[in-house]
């Protein structure tokens, strides 16, 4: 269990569990998470999708990895807060748990976040590799003194699963009818799912577990309340498909829905977990 430095100026650090996965995390960029490589029946397997020349140009949105949306999921127009939040475009702190079994990345406010979202925050992230499977926890904390305003905030994830062929897809779990994100109307989840080659983007929920089979494996991203609700989303023609647990719909800060508030001095923490098993 070991925490790796960079081998070279822009490369990420790499924490290699005791089983063998390893993650590669750039910290200065959002956090993010850029590789799993998880260990099974099928050998040494990549699990994520990364766009690294798309990376390279920090102008560019980040195509693949593990991007955290905080504290808004999607956009909320008139905010001051970019797509899907800040927390992935700003640098965190990362260091190895104090069990060695994972990773902690953490990120506080600051003059800028306080500028388009007034509210003091700490986001911490703890990953841990788990024999065929990858559990992660959110814990987001309210800095302030008891007394002041409570912290609202969505929090959702954003991996993208390597797939060779989108065609070759299926997956199970969801409910009967989901958002399409894209009109903004519900349809029945199977239509939807039927787009998936061609690009889909549904948002469904809540759901305990959504299992993805491509290939030689199925991951399925087990949940647990209020981390529910199940985004599905791809981009033809990049072997992908962002299988995204999120606490509320896009627009949540206006609208309340499924809002989530950390009273000052408190914490809240979210669990999900991607399982990986061989077909």
């Amino acid at each position: 269990m070991t925490l790796l430095p960079p081998a070279s100026t822009g490369a990420p650090w790499e924490f290699v569990a005791a089983h063998g996965d390893r993650l590669r995390i750039v910290p200065e960029r959002g956090g993010l998470v850029t590789g799993w490589c998880c260990h099974g029946p099928w050998g040494a397997r990549e699990m994520l999708y990364f766009d690294a020349e798309r990376f390279a140009d920090p102008a560019r949105s980040v195509r693949g990895g593990i991007p955290v949306l905080f504290p808004i999921c999607g956009g909320l127009a008139g905010s001051g807060l970019p797509q899907h939040g800040f927390a992935r475009d700003l640098p965190w702190q990362l260091q190895e748990l104090e069990a060695g079994d994972g990773i902690r990345l953490r990120l506080c406010d600051t003059p800028a976040t306080l500028a388009v979202f007034p509210h003091p925050f700490r986001l911490e992230l703890e990953l841990r590799p788990e024999p065929r499977a990858l559990a992660i926890v959110a814990r987001v904390s309210n800095p302030a003194d008891v007394g002041s305003a409570s912290l609202p905030f969505s929090l959702g994830l954003h991996p993208y699963v390597a797939v060779a062929d989108l065609a070759g897809v299926r997956l199970s779990g969801l409910p009967p009818t989901a958002l399409d994100q894209a009109a903004g109307v519900s349809a029945a989840t199977a239509d939807l799912l039927a787009t998936l080659p061609r690009g889909v983007d549904l948002l469904a929920g809540p759901t305990p577990a959504v299992r993805l089979q491509a290939g030689p494996v199925a991951v399925t991203l087990e949940t647990t309340t209020p981390f529910d609700l199940a985004v599905v989303w791809t981009d033809p023609p990049r072997p992908m498909v962002c299988l995204e647990p999120w606490t509320a719909p896009r627009g949540a800060l206006a609208s309340g829905e499924r809002l989530l508030r950390v009273p000052a001095g408190e914490s809240l923490e979210l669990a999900c977990r991607y399982r990986v098993e061989a077909l």
